[in-house]
C-alpha cells in the first residue's frame, strides 16, 4: 500500500512475519545463550576441581567452616571481608594449579625436570596463598574465639539480611561439593541434587521469615514448586533430585535463620 504526498510517493513496509520475528528474536537473546554456555563451562571447571582434587574440597569445606564460625563469633562486616578475599584467593589459586597441573600433563606426557618445576611453583603459590590466609585467619578470629568462650559460648545474632546472604552462599557451596560427590549431570542442568530446587526453596524460608507473612509465603512456595516441576517438566532432573534439592536449600536456610536470628 502507497500513500501520495506533495513531496513524492510514500511506501508502507510490509508487517514482519512470524519466522522473521523469531528469527529477530533469536539473534537478541544469542548474546544471552552464549554468557549462559559460558558460565556452564566455568561452573563446570569448578565442578571437575571438586572431583579429582581433593585439597580443592577441603578447601570448599574450610571456606563453608570459616564462614559459619564467622557469623557464630560476629565477626565485624570488615574483617568478614578481609576472610573472604582470603579464602577467594585460596580458591582461585588452587584451580590455576589444578589447570597448570593439566596443561603441563597434556603438553609432556612422560617425565620432564621442566614439567615438574613448573608443578611445584604452582604448588608453592597454593601453599603461600594458603599460610596468608591462615595466618589472616588466625589474627582475625582468635580473639574473637577468646571472648567467646570467656563470656558464655553466646552465638552472635545477626540481622535478617545477613543471614539470607549466608544461607544462599552455603547452599551453592553444598550443591557444588555434592554434584561434585555424586558427578553427575552439569553444573546448570541434571545432577543430584537440583541446584535451582535447593536455591528456590532457600530464598522461599528466607522471604518467608522477613515477611512474616501467611499469603506472602505461600505465593512463594508455589513460585518455588512451579521451579522445582519445570525442572522435571523438562527432563532436567528426576523427581528425587529436585526433593534432594528443595530439602537441602530449605533445611539449611531454616537451621541458619534459627541459629542466628
Amino acid at each position: 500500500m502507497a500513500f501520495c504526498t506533495l513531496s513524492g510517493t510514500i511506501t508502507r513496509k510490509a508487517p514482519i512475519s512470524g519466522r522473521a520475528w523469531r528469527k529477530r528474536r533469536g539473534n537478541c537473546s544469542m548474546p544471552l545463550r552464549k554468557w549462559i554456555k559460558s558460565a556452564n563451562f566455568a561452573i563446570e571447571g569448578i565442578l571437575h576441581g571438586a572431583r579429582t582434587q581433593r585439597h580443592l574440597r577441603y578447601h570448599l569445606f574450610s571456606a563453608a567452616a570459616v564462614l559459619v564460625l564467622s557469623y557464630v563469633l560476629g565477626v565485624p562486616k570488615s574483617e568478614f571481608i578481609m576472610l573472604s578475599l582470603a579464602v577467594i584467593i585460596v580458591l582461585s589459586a588452587e584451580m590455576m594449579n589444578s589447570a597448570i597441573e593439566t596443561m603441563v600433563d597434556l603438553l609432556s606426557p612422560e617425565y620432564s625436570e621442566k614439567a615438574r618445576i613448573a608443578k611445584d611453583i604452582a604448588a608453592g603459590s597454593v601453599l603461600i596463598a594458603a599460610f596468608g590466609a591462615a595466618v589472616l585467619g588466625y589474627i582475625i578470629l582468635f580473639p574473637h574465639i577468646q571472648a567467646f568462650f570467656r563470656e558464655g559460648l553466646s552465638v552472635a545474632r545477626h540481622s535478617k539480611e545477613e543471614i539470607v546472604l549466608i544461607s544462599l552462599i552455603l547452599v551453592l557451596i553444598t550443591v557444588i561439593i555434592a554434584k561434585a560427590h555424586f558427578g553427575k549431570g552439569h553444573p546448570l542442568s541434571g545432577g543430584m541434587p537440583s541446584g535451582h530446587s535447593a536455591l528456590a526453596f532457600s530464598v522461599w524460608v528466607s522471604v518467608t521469615y522477613i515477611t512474616e507473612s501467611f499469603v506472602t509465603s505461600v505465593l512463594c512456595f508455589i513460585l518455588a514448586c512451579a521451579i522445582a516441576q519445570s525442572r522435571i517438566s523438562v527432563k532436567v532432573h528426576s523427581a528425587l533430585e529436585v526433593v534432594a534439592g528443595a530439602m537441602l536449600g530449605s533445611l539449611l536456610t531454616f537451621c541458619l535463620f534459627k541459629l542466628f536470628s
